[in-house]
């Protein structure tokens, strides 16, 4: 398992597995803790460090993960839960966290335990207390299904499975000082010292000298030893001394004590912390922190001058009330690549910021006290809903690489935009417009799942919009074509097509039918594929269209021919396509118009080509994170390796592909069609190597995960001087039984833009 790769990524494996981040500023104390996290670890497949909010549950976890991942074969991975409030999302989010691919039509409970079975691996699970009995029920199915894998979890309460052990987290040791300031010199403990090492980050050249020491340990002592507080303390010194701190924080627990009476002493002391700060703030600062508690996950400063901006705070001064709160530790503002502003700015890093959750939650508290809280998350859906617009517009253009980035990291956003339009049915239109309007992100970079059971959710509304109601429905129908649900897929786009002719939407009706040419295709039903996608083509050139959905039709028009023995006729038409995506900069369509182009060079001998023309294909594949085109790819490239003489490698990358299918669905979409080269590469293998050398074989490519199957078909291992392919039409095999379709070959995984 790797970290998945997304559009622009260097196709190079990492140095070990995993994708724990990497420590911003150092590490302070919490020796014995760590040393006793190991042991516990080694004792028990599930520890769950417990505690108050701001005590460093993460922190410490993520650093003992971090000393501990090379136990561990297949790495050390973050699963952090914090942003998902959706529980039906679980799977999904272990999922793109351990770097796997989407379930598509399969049960993604099922799946993911599948993926998992052979591996050793620790899961650093945070984030989960409020989906808590749904993070229980996948965890102890994870752990009965994978003797290799082991659990660290973070949270504010345990599991409650059977064989967790509990690690009670305390706060950082702050021994109160000698009641005087003249008496004996204070102790310094862990909590003075990570206060003055973040001190010195905002105040270069503060250290704690004789002169101070006293109440440095008293400042501690009086936040509990709280690193969260001890940070927010540590970002006034850039205006206030120690004492001055002393003085304020007096006055502020005297004026936030109290809360529930069955509270514990700690949680109201991190509420007073926090109260304290905000306190602290001038009223456009609270103002402004208020407001951004509607942002989930990272969130730009383009997105907070729309949302958060008004009369009481205008636009232009966003930035300066930004830039303080970043000062003060509330906003944390950190460099992240693949950035790309709404207005289509330069590529690169992008400054981006985000807010801990309880400084989140406390800035929540305020704006619902504000009675602001629905104009706030109406403003944040209407900012995401214009992203994605422009997203889809420029999905076909040199900037797709770029969007398909951009909506990846925006995810946490638009999943809170959607979930706002879709609590009643007064913005169900919305809802389903936004979800619609994803499609190309859905289909085309491997979240066929999710975008399921968002359209799934907008469809079950009645909205008072046509356009967006058609919208969703076809791209749902597709979806639910590629994940070889033949009924849901008829049903999505009968509809669709019966609305379209009533509403005389031409556009609607295009893609309906286009779309039922694409189940065509994946049913072997050639004749009807062609007919329809042809007619569909014709409609698009009717009203003008030109983009992904022309293309994408182009290609599987292409398909249908090739499968019928026309490969001159689906040359023509991908070498067409090729031109067209060269010319705007198009990609993700360019890799499905290589794969039909590399599969015409293998029929008509030209192997060498071929070769080149696959590999290239695959690359773009992987890069989108597109699982389907990447096993597609790889079953005709084990097929060409076997012609060109290396049995043993084409069993390999069948046995990757062999693997990687069960993620998918259906095998080859149980078409006999796309069955045809996997047939003739197992019998030739076969027959070379031997049945039992060539289930070693088959064994040693399962074995591989996404990325290792893809850089083994990219590099080769073995790889013998080309042979000549064969000639003409790639003969036809019985597939081995008769399957319902699963997917169509040209989203393979992958997909147009809605």
């Amino acid at each position: 398992m790797r970290r998945p790769l997304r559009p622009g990524t260097a196709l190079e494996l990492p140095p070990s597995p995993g994708n724990l981040p990497v420590e911003l500023n150092r590490f302070v104390g919490r020796k014995a803790e760590l040393a006793e996290l190991g042991r516990r670890l080694d004792c028990s497949r599930l520890v769950t460090v417990t505690g108050v909010g701001g005590v460093g549950k993460t922190r410490v976890t993520l650093r003992a993960a971090h000393l501990m991942q090379e136990r561990f074969l297949d790495g050390a991975w973050l699963v952090d839960l914090s942003t998902l409030h959706e529980p039906d999302l679980l799977e999904h989010a272990f999922t793109e966290a351990l770097g796997l691919a989407d379930h598509l039509g399969r049960r993604p409970r099922r799946a993911l335990a599948e993926q998992l079975a052979e591996r050793r691996l620790l899961i650093v699970l945070d984030g989960f207390e409020h989906i808590v009995e749904e993070c229980a029920s996948l965890v102890r199915e994870l752990l009965c299904r994978v003797p290799g894998l082991r659990v660290l979890a973070a949270g504010r309460r345990l599991l409650g499975l059977p064989g967790e052990q509990a690690f009670p987290l305390s706060p950082m040791p702050a021994p109160a000082p000698a009641r005087s300031p003249r008496g004996p010199r204070a102790l310094v403990g862990d909590a003075a010292v990570l206060l003055a090492d973040r001190a010195s980050a905002v105040l270069p050249g503060f250290t704690i000298t004789d002169d101070n020491r006293w109440a440095v340990a008293e400042l501690c002592h009086r936040l509990d030893g709280i690193p969260l507080a001890l940070e927010l303390a540590a970002g006034r010194l850039r205006a206030l001394s120690v004492d001055q701190l002393l003085h304020r924080l007096d006055d502020r627990f005297r004026l936030l004590t109290g809360g529930s009476r069955g509270a514990l002493p700690r949680h109201q002391t991190l509420r007073t912390a926090i109260g304290w700060s905000h306190e602290l703030c001038t009223p456009r600062e609270r103002l402004l922190w208020a407001r951004l508690s509607v942002f989930a996950g990272h969130f730009d400063l383009e997105a907070v001058e729309y949302v958060c901006s008004g009369p009481d705070l205008p636009a232009d001064d966003v930035l300066d009330v930004v830039t303080e709160l970043v000062a003060q530790s509330v906003v944390v503002c950190e460099d992240a690549p693949g950035g790309t502003p709404p207005a289509g700015g330069p590529a690169g890093a992008h400054v981006r910021y985000r807010m801990l959750d309880t400084v989140r939650a406390y800035g929540a508290c305020w704006l619902d006290a504000l009675d602001d809280t629905v104009r706030m998350r109406r403003r944040h859906r209407d900012w995401y809903m214009g992203l994605a617009t422009w997203c889809e517009l420029d999905w076909f253009s040199p900037r797709q690489a770029e969007v398909a980035a951009r909506i990846d990291t925006e995810l946490p956003n638009l999943r809170v935009a959607l979930e706002f339009s879709l609590e009643d049915g007064e913005d169900a239109h919305i809802g389903q417009y936004l979800a619609g309007t994803l499609g190309f992100f859905w289909v085309g970079c491997g979240r066929l799942a999710e975008g399921r059971h968002w359209l799934d959710r907008a469809l079950e509304l009645d909205g008072d919009n046509d356009e967006a109601r058609l919208k969703a429905l076809w791209v749902a129908g597709y979806v639910a074509v590629l994940q070889g649900d033949t009924v849901g897929a008829i049903a999505a786009l009968r509809e669709c097509s019966e609305e379209a002719e009533r509403t005389g939407s031409a556009l609607a009706a295009a893609c309906a039918l286009h779309r039922t040419g694409c189940l065509a295709l994946v049913s072997d039903d050639m004749p009807r594929a062609e007919r329809l996608i042809r007619s569909a083509l014709e409609r698009y050139r009717e009203i003008g269209e030109l983009n992904s959905n022309v293309l994408t039709g182009q290609v599987e028009l292409a398909m249908a021919l090739a499968f019928q023995g026309d490969l001159s006729g689906a040359v023509a038409l991908c070498e067409n396509v090729r031109e067209i995506c060269e010319e705007h900069g198009e990609r993700w369509t360019l890799s499905y118009a290589l794969y039909v182009l590399g599969f015409a060079a293998w029929a008509r001998g030209d192997a060498r080509e071929a070769r080149k023309l696959l590999e290239e294909s695959l690359a773009i594949h992987h890069a989108f994170h597109d699982l389907v085109g990447t096993v597609l790819t790889l079953e005709l490239l084990a097929l060409l390796t076997a012609c060109e003489g290396a049995p043993e490698e084409a069993a390999v990358l069948q046995g990757a592909a062999g693997h990687l299918w069960r993620s998918v669905g259906l095998p080859r979409f149980g078409s006999q069609s796309f069955d045809s080269p996997h047939q003739l590469c197992e019998q030739r293998t076969r027959e070379e190597l031997g049945a039992e050398r060539y289930e070693e074989c088959l064994r040693e490519g399962a074995r591989l995960d996404l990325d290792g199957a893809a850089l083994r078909a990219l590099r080769g291992a073995g790889r013998a001087t080309p042979l000549p392919g064969p000639r003409g039409e790639l003969p036809t095999v019985e597939p081995a039984a008769t399957h319902e379709p699963a997917a169509s070959p040209t989203a393979s995984g992958g997909e147009t833009a809605g």
